[in-house]
This record gives C-alpha cells, sequence and structure tokens, in this order.
C-alpha cells in the first residue's frame, strides 16, 4: 500500500485514490492546505494496485522521440483575450467539443478553491482560460475520465505534468479517443495560502468579487497582473509580480508543496500529447506574432496530436520552429525550484495568522515596492517595457 514518509515522495495527483478498488484511500489535507493519500488499512486488500498507479514511483523515463513545435495564437482575439497566454488550450479543447466529447481542467468554485472539473460546450470553457498558481483537486475526475473513454467519447484533459502523468498511469492503457495537454509548471503553491489570500481580498472588496484572475492582460501580455474583477466585470485591483503578495510569494518558492523542490517531471520527453507555455520572447521566434496579446509555446510529441494540430491549424496563426530552440533555456521545464528559508516559518504563520497579516509580514508593500511598479508601469505607457526586459535579460546571461 503506498505509504507517505517522505511529503516529497507524493504530488497529490489523487491517482491512487482513484485506483483502489475497495474506496480505502482518502485525500486528506494537512497542516500546509495540501492534499495526502489516507489508508484505512482495516480494509486494505494490500492488491499494490496504489503503488502500480503511482506516477511518482513509476516516473516515465526522460527518453528523446521526434517531437514537433510550434509558436501559437489563436485567431478568435475574445479567446485569446481570456487566456493566459495564445489560446492554444481553447483550440485543442475545441477539437474534442466538436466531437461531442468532453475536456477537464482547472477551475474554480464558487469560493474560489481551485479543482478539476468538466466542461461539455464551448460556453463553459472560459472557466478554464487563465492560469491558476494554485495546486488543483482532480478529485475523481480520473474515474470519470475512463467511464467516458469506455463510452466511446472523445476527453481532453489538462493538468501539470505530474497530473498527467497520475492520469495516464491510473488509466493504464491507451484510448484513441484521449488527448492529454500539460501545462509547463514552475510549482504548485498551498490552497491554504491561495485561501489566505482570497480572505484577504474579500477583506478589502467585501464578498462582491466574481473572478480573480492570476495572469490578467491588464496592461499587456508582457506585464500581466493578478486582477479582481467585481460582479459587474469592473477590475477593482491589477497589481504585478512586483507588488501583488501571493505573485511574490509564488516566484520567491516559499509556499510550495515539498514535491516541487524535488520534481521527478522536469522533463522534455512527456507521456502527454501536447505540452503548452508561455512565450514571452516571441520576437526571437517570430516578430510578426509580437503584438503583447498573448503568445504559446506548443510541443507536440505523439501522432495523435499531430493529427490534431493539423485539423485545428485553420483556426491558428503559427509559427513552426525547433523544438531545441523552443526549449533551450527554459528552466521551469528542466529544474525544480529551491526551496526559500523562510518557508517553514511562513507556514507556521499561515497556519495562525489571517490572510492580511500573514502577507503584510513577509511581502509588505514598501517605498522599493511601489517604486519599481511605478518605474514597470512608467516603461510599460513608454513603449520601451519589452525594450528593457530584452536588454536585462541579456545582460543578465553574460
Amino acid at each position: 500500500m503506498i505509504q507517505i514518509s517522505d511529503k516529497r515522495q507524493c504530488c497529490g495527483c489523487e491517482a491512487c485514490m482513484n485506483a483502489c478498488p475497495n474506496g480505502c484511500i482518502t485525500m486528506r489535507a494537512d497542516k500546509e492546505g495540501f492534499l495526502y493519500p489516507e489508508i484505512e488499512k482495516q480494509r486494505c486488500m494490500d492488491c499494490g494496485l496504489c503503488e502500480r498507479v503511482c506516477p511518482v514511483i513509476q516516473v516515465s523515463a526522460d527518453i528523446p522521440f521526434e517531437q514537433n513545435a510550434y509558436v501559437v495564437q489563436i485567431k478568435d482575439e475574445k479567446i485569446r483575450r481570456e487566456s493566459t497566454s495564445g489560446g492554444s488550450f481553447s483550440a485543442i479543447a475545441e477539437y474534442v467539443l466538436s466531437r461531442n466529447g468532453i475536456v477537464f481542467g482547472a477551475s474554480y468554485d464558487r469560493n474560489f478553491k481551485v479543482l478539476h472539473t468538466k466542461a461539455e460546450s464551448r460556453s463553459e470553457m472560459s472557466k478554464f482560460r487563465n492560469s491558476k498558481y494554485v495546486q488543483s483537486d482532480t478529485g475523481t475526475t480520473f474515474r470519470q475520465v475512463q467511464q467516458s473513454l469506455e463510452e466511446g467519447r472523445w476527453v481532453c484533459y489538462s493538468g501539470t505534468p505530474c497530473q498527467i502523468e497520475g492520469l495516464k498511469a491510473f488509466l493504464r492503457k491507451e484510448y484513441e479517443k484521449l488527448i492529454t495537454v500539460d501545462v509547463v509548471c514552475r510549482a504548485v503553491p498551498s490552497p491554504l495560502v491561495w485561501g489566505k489570500y482570497v480572505e484577504m481580498q474579500k477583506e478589502k472588496f467585501g464578498s462582491d468579487i466574481s473572478n480573480i484572475m492570476f495572469r490578467d492582460k491588464y496592461y499587456g501580455y508582457k506585464y500581466s497582473t493578478m486582477t479582481v474583477k467585481d460582479r459587474t466585470g469592473k477590475s477593482v485591483y491589477a497589481f504585478g509580480i512586483d507588488t501583488d503578495p501571493m505573485l511574490r510569494a509564488f516566484f520567491s518558492n516559499i509556499c510550495d508543496r515539498p514535491s516541487c523542490y524535488d520534481c521527478k517531471f522536469k522533463k522534455r520527453y512527456r507521456v502527454s500529447d501536447f505540452t503548452i507555455w508561455d512565450c514571452y520572447p516571441v520576437y526571437d521566434f517570430d516578430k510578426a506574432l509580437d503584438d503583447d496579446k498573448g503568445t504559446t509555446r506548443v510541443l507536440v510529441h505523439t501522432e495523435k496530436g499531430n493529427t490534431v494540430f493539423n485539423e485545428i491549424r485553420e483556426n491558428l496563426r503559427y509559427t513552426v520552429v525547433s523544438p531545441d530552440k523552443l526549449t533551450k533555456g527554459f528552466r521551469e521545464m528542466f529544474e525544480s525550484v529551491e526551496e526559500n528559508a523562510e518557508r517553514t516559518a511562513f507556514f507556521a504563520d499561515a497556519s495562525r495568522m489571517s490572510g492580511k497579516a500573514l502577507f503584510n509580514k513577509y511581502y509588505p508593500e514598501t517605498l522599493k515596492v511601489k517604486l519599481e511598479r511605478t518605474v514597470r508601469i512608467f516603461c510599460y505607457h513608454t513603449g520601451i517595457y519589452s525594450v528593457v526586459k530584452r536588454t536585462a535579460k541579456r545582460i543578465l546571461k553574460r
């Protein structure tokens, strides 16, 4: 049976819970807010299935194979505006929906908890757009995927690399009508910490919040913001990585799942059909696509993925690139994040402090923070933001 003695060895995908034939595995949140399997030992048959579907135990090897690579923008400008980057996932998902299929992805519930849900129509797809830098609760979606596939339906499943490997391990066989999309993942922050942030924003704006967007293009794609919208859809808060405390916590690696500091899924050759991620340096690939409205890097791993891409290409603006060039230097694909030295103290405080007190202690809005934000906005409005960013990257590479 699954026994978690080292929390770095559990990614929280929930494959074991979904696979247990006796239903004796329950996912429980620890004091940091992360889900781990809890086994009812009296009912366990010791069949070993939970271990056989665990993607950490059965992690796939990073063995080279032929890939195709693209830089992509969906032609539907409304969808691209709502998307984190170029809208490629929506194009792939619509391929499945057009075949009476079902799509699974990360969305919010009414309390802004992040969990995997399904969509069976184009109108439902908006809930999956825009990044959610929180570990999603996949619940019983692996079982739902299996049932839909056995019924002969097309299925598209999007998630982090560990979730996709968990799903594939759970299914234990290939399905012609399953399309999997993994999103390159830096790390997954704690749902507990996210809850503290939501609490803080509700304290400031009341409960009249309709959406919280991690990567809104309020100023533009290259300087995206955490944006809070009221019930009318008006943006009442829009602060970037320089100022917003949740984004600062995320990018300082202080609130991530323990397994993210030793991620087994940081590799180029993956089990999914597609790997997608941001393309900020779009000018390196195709200057004609550099419009600051969002672009996606797409890496295709399978013949099935190639077939889907060929079917949807008329809905896309894209450039064919070398897979080596597409992935070169992108650390988030290959390297685990380094644990923040203050992580233990941060979580101890998170368990007892209000959201406002927690973030004010660790990520206060100092004069330096305000100045950086002012400079970034000035550079953006004067049209030199991209040039400054590019120059800074070149200097850092030397």
